[in-house]
């Protein structure tokens, strides 16, 4: 326990230090937001065909559309390849 403390701690005072503007080698990482309208637009289909070719509920889907939420994690990864590789993507999810 004494090990997961002193890792706990370490990251603690990095982050205030970070905070105050203190570490400029610290990388950040920031990503442009997805215009998924876009996206599923270049790839031809619509939202119902779209959501279940990517496993995306049409809710969410929809969502991301208006601009109500916005995709994070693998779903934001998945927006991004799509939209620079589409015909990658749809070869790669139809290869058995």
């Amino acid at each position: 326990m004494g090990n997961a403390f002193a890792s706990i701690k370490q990251g603690l005072e990095e982050a205030i230090t970070f905070a105050k503007g203190n570490c400029p080698q610290a990388k950040v990482h920031q990503f442009s937001p997805v215009d998924v309208k876009n996206v599923r637009a270049k790839v031809g289909m619509t939202q119902v065909e779209f959501a279940a070719t990517f496993g995306i509920s049409v809710s969410t889907l929809r969502h991301w559309e208006r601009g109500d939420r916005t995709p994070h994690g693998a779903a934001r990864v998945l927006l991004d390849v799509v939209g620079k590789e589409p015909q990658a993507v749809l070869r790669a999810l139809t290869q058995q």
